[in-house]
């Protein structure tokens, strides 16, 4: 997995491709740990993940714990595989997500 780290007035911008499973996960999980105190809204772009493990969700709902207090999480464009995840799980009720537009 790649990930891009971008922060910007209290943003933290994560942008991930590749897998989020078990052996990705806990490298993801470090990065928001270093990094998640100074934001004040996380930002995971999940535009190029192209699988999603019950590891991955698991980091993201440590994220979104971490989050709670501040301006929380958006999950950025995530792909249909995982979008599907993401409604099997309950998950998309409690993340704001951002789809794609209809006319990409």
């Amino acid at each position: 997995m790649d990930i891009k780290v971008t922060k910007n007035n209290g943003e933290l911008t994560v942008a991930l491709t590749g897998r989020l499973d078990t052996l990705t996960s806990p490298e993801l999980e470090e990065i928001l740990e270093e990094e998640i105190d100074d934001a004040q809204k996380l930002i995971l772009d999940l535009s190029a993940v192209k699988y999603i493990s019950s590891a991955g969700i698991r980091v993201l709902l440590g994220a979104y714990r971490a989050m709670e207090e501040k301006d929380g999480v958006l999950l950025r464009r995530p792909s249909d595989k995982v979008m599907e995840v993401l409604d099997l799980t309950g998950l998309t009720d409690a993340f704001e997500i951002e789809q794609y537009d209809n006319d990409e």
